[in-house]
């Protein structure tokens, strides 16, 4: 009987993981045609895999007409043993012997140094869908440097766990553009990084109004409406903190008031994104009053924790978890103002905008991309005083993206 069920669940798993076949399943069908006689140099991580999950590291290192010269790791590295915001360092990679060039240390855009005996750059990197995910600040910058030095760039395109048809968000303002909001794009944006890499080029994004000599091999079977768990692909943690594919979906509902490090939103604790803690809420009644706003497609259950780091370590808190019960209904990214609104009510003393350590203001403001979303919820802590900023930009926005899609 357990032989059977082993066998149905293998069935299963592979009729689900055919249905999408992601850009590097497609460039190993093709031949390795855009890549042969060329020095290849590879920007990647983990998540970098094909459906039996090899490395897209291995694959290219073993092809016979692909000559991979060079690694380049983006932050948490190539092989994803760095901590959030620690520095990767340059260094040899271990299974190959290709030197890895550091994309988040002392430079996060490849110098002509890195790039030197190079003809065609690849990025291969699943993204999450939201724009303070840092490796959409590395796509951008490589394709830079890769059109100042006349590199060829190839993207292998992979899905949007989010799906194609989630805009959210204002756009980045210049004032507050920065690692963490690189692009002129909506908060959460409905992009593959296929589709992310030709809207930069078709909107004269890189700078001084360079092209890039740019190639997407596009994948099969993807559809916009699809979240990531409904490709039937394997999730591989794209960075610690997002080990499922449904921490994608929750990292836009925290992770702009994370900034501020003064909640602990479940970094820490077993349920990264999903919390909201602290030692001055009262779960129930705040699980309560969250759930009588009637926000589509989400639950707000009361939660006690304890953090095994981060925020309020090793202390007894409490707050509330959030249940997604319709992805493509939520308003993710306004969910974590919500929760401040409410908390807000119930204990007007604590102002996290004044409990914070000052210079968080300014990376929540780089997040958000304005600081003019902050300065109007603090009017009156009400998320009615910033919803327009916040939603001003997407109607048009998801107009100009349409542009650039593939799928």
């Amino acid at each position: 009987m357990k032989r059977i069920a082993f066998i149905l669940l293998l069935t299963l798993f592979s009729t689900a993981h055919a249905q999408v076949k992601t850009g590097i399943e497609i460039l190993k069908e093709q031949n390795f045609e855009v890549l042969k006689g060329k020095r290849v140099g590879l920007i990647t991580n983990p998540t970098g895999v094909d459906a039996q999950l090899n490395s897209t590291i291995d694959i290219l290192a073993d092809a016979p007409e692909v000559n991979l010269v060079a690694l380049y790791g983006p932050e948490h590295g190539v092989r994803g043993n760095i901590a959030a915001g620690e520095k990767v360092e340059n260094a040899l990679d271990s299974a190959t012997g290709v030197p890895i060039y550091s994309l988040y240390g002392k430079t996060r855009k490849p110098t002509p140094e890195m790039l030197e005996g190079i003809d065609v750059l690849v990025y291969d990197i699943q993204d999450i869908g939201s724009r303070s995910y840092t490796y959409i600040s590395t796509l951008i910058l490589s394709m830079e440097a890769a059109a100042e030095s006349n590199i060829e760039f190839v993207v292998l395109d992979r899905p949007n766990p989010l799906g194609g048809n989630k805009f959210e968000g204002p756009l980045t303002e210049k004032a507050f553009t920065s690692f963490v909001s690189q692009l002129p794009i909506t908060y959460v944006h409905g992009f593959t990084v296929g589709e992310l890499a030709i809207h930069i080029n078709n909107n004269n994004l890189l700078h001084g109004g360079i092209k890039s000599d740019l190639t997407v091999i596009e994948m099969e079977g993807w559809e916009r409406d699809m979240n990531f768990e409904e490709t039937g692909l394997p999730w591989i943690p794209s960075s610690p903190h997002i080990p499922h594919a449904h921490s994608a979906y929750y990292y836009p509902v925290s992770g702009i008031l994370g900034e501020l490090y003064v909640y602990n939103i479940g970094v820490g604790y077993t349920l990264p994104f999903q919390l909201f803690g602290a030692d001055w809420l009262e779960a129930p009644k705040l699980a309560k009053n969250l759930n009588e706003l009637n926000l589509p497609g989400v639950i707000f259950r009361p939660v006690f924790f304890k953090p095994y780091y981060s925020t309020y370590k090793g202390e007894e808190i409490e707050g509330v978890q959030v249940h997604l019960t319709n992805l493509e209904k939520a308003p993710l990214s306004l969910i974590q103002f919500y929760v401040l609104q409410e908390a807000y009510k119930m204990n007007p003393d604590k102002n996290v905008f004044e409990l914070c350590n000052p210079s968080r203001l300014n990376m929540f403001d780089k997040v958000c991309g304005t600081d003019k979303v902050r300065k109007a919820f603090t009017k009156n802590f009400r998320v009615e005083e910033m919803i327009d900023i916040w939603n001003r930009d997407v109607d048009h926005f998801k107009e100009l993206a349409k542009k650039s899609f593939l799928y």
